[in-house]
């Protein structure tokens, strides 16, 4: 079980406690210096760290060569790293780990539900939520690799919100993530150019 405080102080605030419990539960680890090592799909054997300093030695170790996965959300620790200096201690410190675990966990149930078409039915949101944990724990969802993919930035509604809030034109400026701003280059083109041609015609 969680503590309250840590999620309410340090899970993304764009999900629900009861949704970064169930994450945690599904996908993560009651230790926070819980080091899980894979390579080729297969799970290495890696001794039990003590310490948080034992923790980072063995992420250090295997960060380059194989999937590590550390503290209370199995966060995926070569994300963002390029080298193994670059992997901080914060990585299995409860409060860093469950506030970068979350967020990127959110934006994963962001590129799930989208690939949904974002619906708004509360039947579907357990489906988009499984199939996310899939993705947290394999790293892909639909041939796309999550971790390193571009937030689609649609903010996650819980199911248990109104039709209402789920529209999306409800949205005030402050849920736009900057990320929502970027992607307006990769959206759909909108404008009808059919009577372009047309009037050239003429």
């Amino acid at each position: 079980m969680l503590d309250a405080a840590l999620i309410k102080e340090c899970g993304d605030p764009s999900l629900k406690p009861a949704l970064i419990e169930q994450f945690v539960m599904a996908a993560g680890s009651d230790d926070p210096l819980a080091v899980t090592v894979k390579s080729g799909g297969r799970l290495i054997l890696v001794p039990k760290a003590r310490t948080a300093d034992e923790a980072m030695a063995i992420v250090r170790q295997f960060a380059d060569q194989a999937v590590v996965r550390v503290g209370l959300t199995q966060f995926p620790a070569g994300v963002g790293a390029k080298e193994a200096t670059d992997l901080k201690p914060g990585l299995v410190d409860s409060c860093q780990n469950l506030r970068k675990g979350t967020a990127m966990f959110a934006k994963v149930l962001r590129i799930v539900a989208k690939w949904y078409g974002n619906p708004t039915s509360k039947d579907v949101f357990p489906q988009i939520f499984e199939d996310a944990i899939y993705a947290w724990k394999t790293g892909e969802f639909e041939g796309l690799s999550v971790f390193q993919a571009e937030d689609p930035g649609i903010p996650i509604e819980a199911p248990q919100q109104s039709d209402k809030e789920v529209d999306g034109e409800e949205a005030t400026p402050k849920d736009l993530q900057p990320e929502t701003m970027q992607d307006v280059r990769h959206a759909g083109i909108r404008i009808n150019l059919s009577r372009i041609g047309s009037q050239q015609q003429r």
